[in-house]
């Protein structure tokens, strides 16, 4: 990642993060119906059991990534997005690799993901299979989709 990209908290009241959570809900909302969509909307993502990360270029939002407390030791991956101008450029795994980090430091000892099953969503799947996390069933509050793929990744 070059020197202008930085991973920090997320600040609530930065209007560039509202624009670009909110085109994350336009993205997926043709990819499947809306009992199927799990994202995560401004004001859950609020909620004093998530720890979401931005990662800014030039002052602004290109990537979100959040981490949801499931019960203790297991969270779950949430709010995973690149800006389309600059997926590729390996923005995504540097997140997934920070927010991995945060977890073990805080001695999570699991972490699982939803997402989708569809084509859109294959560059996900690979990046999350390349960090280890593997198929598993539906958790939490998660039921049988197909729709859905269901990921974790234990240490």
């Amino acid at each position: 990642m070059a020197a202008t990209h930085l991973i920090e908290r997320a600040d609530f009241d930065d209007a560039g993060l509202t624009g670009f959570l909110e085109a994350h809900l336009r993205d997926i909302a043709p990819t499947a119906p809306a009992t199927s969509q799990h994202a995560l909307n401004m004001a859950e993502l609020m909620d004093s059991s998530v720890r979401l990360w931005v990662v800014k270029q030039g002052g602004d939002v290109v990537a979100t990534g959040a981490l949801v407390q499931l019960e203790p030791g297991h969270e779950e991956l949430k709010s995973m997005r690149t800006a389309p101008e600059v997926r590729g450029q390996g923005i995504a795994r540097l997140l997934l690799e920070h927010l991995l980090v945060d977890a073990k430091m805080r001695d999570v000892t699991r972490v699982s993901l939803e997402t989708g099953s569809m084509e859109f969503f294959e560059p996900a799947r690979r990046l999350y299979g390349s960090a280890g996390f593997v198929p598993c069933g539906p958790f939490g509050c998660y039921e049988e989709d197909p729709n859905s793929v269901f990921m974790t990744l234990a240490w």
